[in-house]
């Protein structure tokens, strides 16, 4: 498909704006915005929004106002001055159809940072790559997003339909930013995410959950240790029968779009901690897991089953028989879903990707979630997610290509254009 001249200036327009894309991407690496430190990286989003000319506003996360909501997740934190940021575009007329480029700021953990050949929050570009924790998940597909608007207005147009401008916090742990202002109102028509999946069109994600599970022992000095139960060696066997659960739930009854995958279900138990001193039997033992489970299956029930699952391995010791395992659920409690390729959102996205790559765009099945969740349940919009390729996500030496970010913010200025139309300034 070719593009008319007005679609050509606003992609020149991108080009133009390639090293600014780059800035304030690295800015916002440079912002350590892990879990409850993130509000450095929503105060410089706002900042940026403001500086090009649109009117953002915070959204806070407000527990009291989501705590009915059947997509909010109860988490162990407080939400203390916790916020997310919005601008919306209002057109003098609205002719075409509205729009949400969705983007999170927050980050996971660069620990340990040792593993990591340069500083994490110090970006580096080097060879066409932008290096740093977030490089890829996902900032610089938010400054993409973020100048792909402004490259539209900075070509001499206006889009002819309301386009919503949206960093939110928590999409790591949970997904309460995005639902938050999908409760204040902020929602479209279609629902654009840049995660860093690369330039493929995402129809389907797994649902995601976390649980805690903590057991208690009998401490004794070690002198007599067979005498106590260590609390740190009773969560093993419950870990074997989480492992044989996932085993089982990647051979039976597997998700028509996820059976060319091979374990597409995974079980990650990524923290585990006990003890109180080393000549001492452990009194307690905890672990936390992540599992996933497939579109169509329910919350409640895999919930029910990770139950049924450690409560048979208890009653199989004697120690956990008599002294069960406490089970807890917090954060993500994210059903999956699947959309249909041909929705018009994602037909119109491959076209625009075809007018760059000249060939269409991948389908990508996700094995994790992302913010898509929210707004397939809760909200009215064909969403999917296109964005940079990105390597090392969660891990050390995470990096971000920078010709896939201009990729993005070509094909999203692009899409804005057809989608909500555009006038002449």
């Amino acid at each position: 498909m070719v593009i008319n001249s007005s679609e050509k200036k606003i992609v020149d327009t991108v080009e133009h704006l390639k090293d600014k894309i780059i800035d304030f991407t690295c800015a916002l690496v440079s912002e350590k915005s892990v879990l409850s430190n993130e509000a450095g990286a929503v105060n410089l989003m706002k900042k940026q929004l403001e500086t090009l000319g649109f009117s953002p506003v915070k959204i806070p996360i407000d527990p009291d106002r989501l705590k009915e909501h059947p997509g909010f997740a109860p988490v162990p934190w407080d939400y203390n001055d916790k916020n997310n940021v919005a601008a919306v575009v209002q057109p003098e007329k609205h002719l075409g159809r509205s729009l949400l480029f969705n983007g999170h700021l927050d980050v996971v953990s660069a620990d340990p940072v040792e593993f990591w050949d340069q500083n994490p929050y110090v970006p580096q570009v080097r060879d066409n790559w932008i290096y740093g924790r977030g490089s890829g998940d996902m900032k610089s597909g938010v400054a993409a997003m973020t100048y792909a608007v402004h490259a539209i207005q900075k070509a001499g147009f206006q889009l002819t339909a309301p386009v919503t401008i949206e960093g939110v916090i928590e999409e790591e742990c949970c997904g309460n930013g995005a639902l938050a202002c999908i409760n204040e109102g902020y929602d479209a028509e279609a629902v654009l995410i840049p995660e860093p999946f690369g330039p493929t069109i995402q129809t389907c994600q797994v649902g995601v959950l976390w649980f805690k599970v903590k057991v208690k022992g009998k401490p004794v000095h070690v002198l007599e240790a067979g005498a106590g139960s260590n609390a740190i060696e009773k969560l093993f066997p419950l870990i074997q029968a989480l492992r044989e659960f996932e085993d089982r739930i990647n051979r039976e009854n597997i998700h028509e779009q996820y059976r060319s995958i091979d374990h597409p279900l995974n079980l990650n138990v990524g923290i585990i901690q006990g003890g109180e001193w080393t000549s001492t039997v452990p009194a307690t033992g905890e672990f936390q897991a992540r599992l996933s489970y497939f579109p169509g299956t329910g919350y409640k029930d895999i919930c029910q089953k990770i139950k049924a699952v450690i409560q048979d391995a208890a009653r199989q010791d004697p120690w956990l028989k008599d002294n069960p395992p406490e089970i807890e659920f917090f954060g993500f409690r994210s059903d999956g879903h699947c959309v249909s390729r041909d929705l018009p959102a994602l037909s119109l996205l491959n076209d625009c990707h075809k007018v760059f790559a000249k060939h269409d765009a991948k389908s990508y099945i996700s094995t994790c979630t992302t913010d898509l969740r929210a707004f397939h349940f809760f909200g009215r919009a064909q969403a999917t997610c296109f964005g940079p390729v990105a390597e090392n996500i969660h891990g050390a030496n995470e990096r971000v290509n920078i010709d896939s970010i201009i990729h993005v913010a070509k094909t999203y200025a692009l899409f804005a254009a057809r989608w909500c139309g555009i006038s002449e300034l």
